[in-house]
């Protein structure tokens, strides 16, 4: 297995726990694909050979989705949800559901499980209990219930800060395939016009931005690169993120014109 986990796989909280975060640390958050201008298939044969790949990743609708798969082939009761994304968006700017997480059910508890949400995303499942802190390997969450929409905040440098919005509206694959079509293939998707990786160590954050690359650690410290050519990228990639990305004249062409277009 990917992730590394060789203990027994029950359907309780523990392993839940476990698998969330040995999932988070190994398989990153990246968007190679609509970057290159490749589609994203969402069926669970594309999903398995991506993920298990070494040195491949995705985003939440691949992460998620395949996650999904995991946990109910355990005998996980998962229900899967959308969000709106409310994380660096004005207050005053409405976004579509465009962001995937899972309510996953044991013994009559409900947990909020989301291994997909970029250099945020969570690295423990929350219960969807409102109004409490719940602590996680890396920062403080908590949930906001109000007119039956929940608000997920991460405490960041001492502040509540809002991720996302959420009801309990199940979601086929069909409504991923939207959104999934659109943050592939529209030219104002962030997606399609830059790089965007992530990967939650045990002890700290890695996440890139086009050629900024940082590492946050759970004290509040940041260390951060400016990358300055392809080949320190791929670099980057490869050692930081565990992606291998192919030798392609694309990517060499894309990746210099990115780095190009932010000194």
């Amino acid at each position: 297995m990917r992730i590394g986990h060789a203990g027994e796989l029950r359907t309780d909280p523990g392993t839940l726990r476990e698998l969330h975060a040995r999932h988070a640390a190994a398989i990153p958050f990246e968007n190679l694909d609509a970057f290159l201008g490749e589609p994203v298939a969402l069926d669970a044969a594309s999903l398995e050979r991506k993920l298990l790949t070494p040195g491949r990743g995705g985003w939440c609708f691949e992460q998620n989705l395949y996650f999904s798969h995991v946990l109910e082939a355990i005998g996980f009761e998962v229900t899967r949800l959308a969000a709106r994304v409310r994380w660096n968006v004005p207050a005053d700017v409405t976004t579509a559901r465009s962001h995937m997480l899972l309510l996953v059910s044991i013994g009559g508890e409900r947990y909020i499980a989301d291994v997909g949400f970029g250099g945020l995303t969570l690295t423990a499942p929350l219960r969807l209990e409102p109004d409490i802190e719940q602590a996680t390997p890396h920062e403080p969450h908590r949930l906001l219930l109000e007119d039956g929409k929940y608000a997920l905040q991460a405490k960041i440098a001492g502040e509540w800060q809002t991720l996302y919005v959420f009801d309990l509206t199940p979601q086929e694959t069909a409504d991923y395939e939207v959104s999934n079509w659109y943050l592939c293939n529209h030219p104002q998707s962030q997606f399609v016009r830059g790089l965007i990786c992530a990967r939650a160590a045990p002890d700290k954050r890695h996440a890139l931005r086009n050629n900024r690359y940082a590492v946050h650690t759970p004290d509040g410290r940041t260390e951060r690169l400016v990358i300055a050519d392809v080949a320190e990228l791929r670099r980057v990639l490869r050692d930081e993120f565990g992606i291998s990305v192919p030798r392609s004249a694309l990517f060499e062409e894309k990746a210099a014109a990115m780095i190009a277009a932010h000194p």
